[in-house]
């Protein structure tokens, strides 16, 4: 039988729902089918809906039959898959035309450590092209829709999966972060976003956008969702020389309930999405917490090195995409002219501006007056952090400027690079932070979501949790 309402349960509930024989693996995922074929239509938030998730779906109620508690609390949980993240068997084209019918060969990390706890993939999700962009817009396949309002963006870039979980098309989606791609989506969206420490969790088998910035990420529509997921992926790898061992990560969560807050930054968003924020730092006076101002005057400087030593990390790991060896090929007279057709061709826009810009930022005369600035003023950003955290456990600002924008609206890339002004820090920083759903903004007759975005030191990923669960409970 199918039930509709399978779609509106948490990772958590399905578990209990699974145990208590209430409904089986196989009619969670048809509900979640069924779905798609209504929504997806409308949302574009899938590329392709894998064809062995009822099959996935009946081994694990065969495990459900046997022995209901020796299952994983992941087991049967409809994920919905980033298009840049490898699974062996099905396609990855990281939203571009130049990977369209790239077939991966391997299982990033991430996916291997879901695929043991027998979680089931729904299917594949749209993104900007390469993870370049904050609205989904910059796909070669058409942008997502917001579920709330289907004229707007869902944020990008991973606005596929944000659409998705909620749309209620999967219970959880998996992401990537470079510089907020997960948590300005969930705000915008109405979501639970969290990108960790950098290195918590691998990257492998992640198709690089920004090697020092890149993050896997998870959303989902409840915070015990998020941390299962986190638990499950994170870890250290041997095939990534960049993930943490696990002395590296602080395991029990911070008990000092101290946040700061950068008044003076946090005034540069909408006006109502500000109103927004401070009442959801009232609400969290409620439950015991000490809300005290702070500086950071690097910060606001932030996105600008940002957008230096992307571009500059872009040029060089999309340098790979040439037409020879993988991915779409254009004939030309000449080998030079080969590259030429198939780059042109299979790079959309932004893709081409970014690539130039960092290679610009890293040529001779020009590396010393951009990219070389920008990696002291990261540095200068890494240690007004660290002096910060010193002080408070939390920083808080809003996740994103305001709520979700017309898809169309902007045009200008830098007023879309604006988008991300609260979140790169995180990402340039390595902190972790979490996007939380708080509050509504009334725009254009629909009731919009914000959320409110805190960063914990680095490694102190587990402490973010409790203060998501704090101010929904005070918000109950």
């Amino acid at each position: 039988m199918i039930r509709s309402d399978l779609t509106e349960l948490s990772a958590k509930e399905l578990a209990a729902g699974y145990r208590a024989k209430d409904f089986t693996a196989r009619e969670v995922v048809q509900a979640h089918l069924s779905r798609i074929e209504k929504e997806n239509p409308r949302l574009n938030a899938y590329l392709e809906v894998f064809d062995d998730a009822l099959e996935g779906a009946d081994k694990i109620d065969a495990l459900l039959a046997k022995d209901p508690n020796g299952v994983h609390a992941l087991a049967g949980v409809p994920i919905a898959i980033k298009d840049n993240i490898l699974i062996e068997g099905k396609k990855a084209s990281a939203g571009s035309k130049i990977l369209e019918n790239h077939i991966a060969t391997y299982d990033a990390t991430a996916i291997a450590r879901l695929k043991r706890t027998g979680a089931l993939f729904l299917g594949r999700t749209n993104m900007d092209e390469f993870a370049m962009g904050s609205s989904t817009e910059n796909s070669a396949f058409g942008p997502s829709k917001n579920p709330i309002d289907d004229t707007r963006s869902p944020g990008g870039s991973s606005g596929g999966s944000a659409s998705a979980v909620a749309g209620h098309l999967a219970t959880i989606g998996l992401g990537t972060d470079t510089g907020g791609s997960v948590r300005q989506p969930a705000a915008l969206c109405g979501l639970y976003g969290f990108k960790p420490t950098y290195g918590a969790i691998s990257r492998y088998g992640l198709i690089a956008m920004g090697s020092s910035l890149d993050q896997l990420g998870v959303l989902a529509r409840s915070v015990d969702d998020v941390e299962a997921v986190f638990d499950t992926v994170s870890g250290q790898d041997p095939r990534d020389s960049t993930t943490l061992p696990a002395s590296s990560l602080q395991l029990s969560a911070s008990t000092s309930k101290r946040i700061g807050v950068p008044r003076d930054f946090v005034k540069d968003a909408q006006p109502e999405t500000v109103a927004s924020f401070e009442k959801s730092l009232k609400t969290l006076t409620k439950e015991g917490y000490e809300i005290v101002d702070i500086d950071l005057p690097v910060a606001p400087h932030a996105l600008a090195a940002y957008y230096i030593v992307m571009p500059a990390e872009v040029s060089t790991n999309l340098a790979r995409f040439d037409g020879m060896r993988y991915g779409l090929h254009k004939e030309g007279a000449t080998l030079l002219e080969e590259y030429k057709k198939s780059r042109a061709e299979g790079f959309g826009p932004e893709t081409r501006r970014r690539i130039m810009l960092g290679t610009y930022v890293l040529s001779s005369g020009y590396h010393d007056a951009y990219y070389n600035r920008a990696t002291a003023l990261r540095s200068a950003l890494v240690k007004e952090f660290d002096a910060v955290f010193e002080q408070v456990s939390f920083i808080a600002t809003p996740t994103s400027p305001g709520p979700a924008f017309v898809i169309g609206e902007k045009p200008d890339p830098i007023s879309m690079y604006l988008e991300d002004i609260f979140t790169v820090s995180a990402n340039l920083a390595g902190t972790p932070a979490l996007s939380v759903p708080f509050g509504e903004v009334s725009e254009g007759g629909k009731d919009l979501p914000v959320g409110v975005q805190f960063m914990s030191q680095r490694g102190n990923d587990a402490a973010l949790f409790p203060v998501a669960r704090d101010i929904m409970r005070s918000r109950a």
